[in-house]
């Protein structure tokens, strides 16, 4: 049944990592990263999947995918299809998705989760919503990362109950601390209500380069005091996101960055962040990865360069 090319064989053998990817904020660059995530893993060789479970359908967007044009995570939140189903593959209605990358697409339908669930049996459990879909979805993918919304609503508490890790995104803003606050309040109570399991892997900090704000400043400090594991080391990736433009010029087309300027530094440190996420899933050893980092150092210095100096 692997159509004589092995895949399915393949397929069965991944072990599957469910990352939710949030903040209780909106724009600090939750969606750009876990698009990015999932197309920088992509790149080397990865299974990934995203899954959008906000109404804005930021990564739906981001991806290139028409507004409501296709069935998506609402359908599969309230029972009605398989994720198998729905999910969206490159070529797709000639739609070109990042290598390797999947997407279960997200529409406004979103907002009516909950009343659809209610309507549908009073015995539904609204928060294990996601655990049998995420099930079925186990071996078929490296990644699946859960792009949630910035509010506590049932995609988004559905989310920390199913999934494995939690990354949470961060950039300089007046709300910034309050935002990574209610989440790691969220994360606390969901790991004591039902997803013990539940871990941060870690904090992306983007916007923070150049001469340090003192909105920066007090980010970092903040995360540097707040989010720890337990053997004391700071759960902050190293990799940190730099601003630029052509993150704006890549989403208004429907693509990512590896699609528009595969040799900017912002690749570069999304490749990075990919390779610290898989060293801190051991996936990949830590010295292997920093061979790896070394060697995409040496070979990209020109290529860098001329992105950096392209903006």
């Amino acid at each position: 049944m692997d159509g004589g090319d092995g895949r399915s064989e393949q397929i069965r053998d991944r072990k599957t990592h469910i990352i939710a990817v949030g903040n209780q904020k909106g724009g600090v660059g939750k969606t750009t990263n876990a698009v990015h995530m999932a197309a920088a893993l992509g790149e080397t060789g990865r299974k990934c999947l995203i899954i959008d479970l906000d109404m804005n359908q930021g990564a739906t967007r981001h991806l290139g995918v028409p507004s409501n044009s296709f069935l998506g995570s609402y359908e599969v939140l309230i029972g009605e299809e398989q994720p198998l189903d729905v999910v969206i593959t490159n070529g797709d209605e000639d739609l070109e998705l990042p290598k390797n990358v999947d997407l279960i697409p997200a529409s406004r339908k979103l907002e009516n989760t909950e009343q659809a669930l209610h309507q549908k049996s009073k015995f539904i459990v609204e928060q294990n919503v996601l655990i049998q879909p995420l099930r079925s979805l186990e071996g078929k993918y490296d990644y699946i990362f859960l792009d949630t919304a910035p509010n506590a609503n049932v995609p988004t508490i559905a989310a920390y109950k199913a999934a494995r890790w939690f990354i949470l995104a961060a950039m300089p803003d007046p709300l910034a601390i309050t935002g990574l606050n209610d989440a790691l309040v969220d994360i606390q109570d969901a790991q004591q209500n039902g997803n013990p399991k539940l871990e941060i892997l870690g904090v992306i900090l983007s916007g923070v380069d150049g001469r340090r704000t003192r909105l920066a400043s007090q980010l970092i400090a903040y995360v540097d005091r707040t989010f720890r594991f337990d053997d004391g080391s700071p759960a902050k990736f190293e990799s940190s996101i730099s601003r630029s433009v052509v993150v704006h010029e890549a989403q208004k087309e429907g693509k990512t960055l590896f699609e528009t300027h595969p040799q900017h530094k912002l690749c570069e440190q999304y490749r990075e962040l990919a390779r610290e996420i898989e060293t801190r899933l051991g996936v990949v050893p830590a010295a292997q990865a920093k061979r790896t980092k070394a060697a995409a150092n040496t070979d990209g210095e020109e290529m860098a360069e001329e992105a950096v100096g392209n903006g």
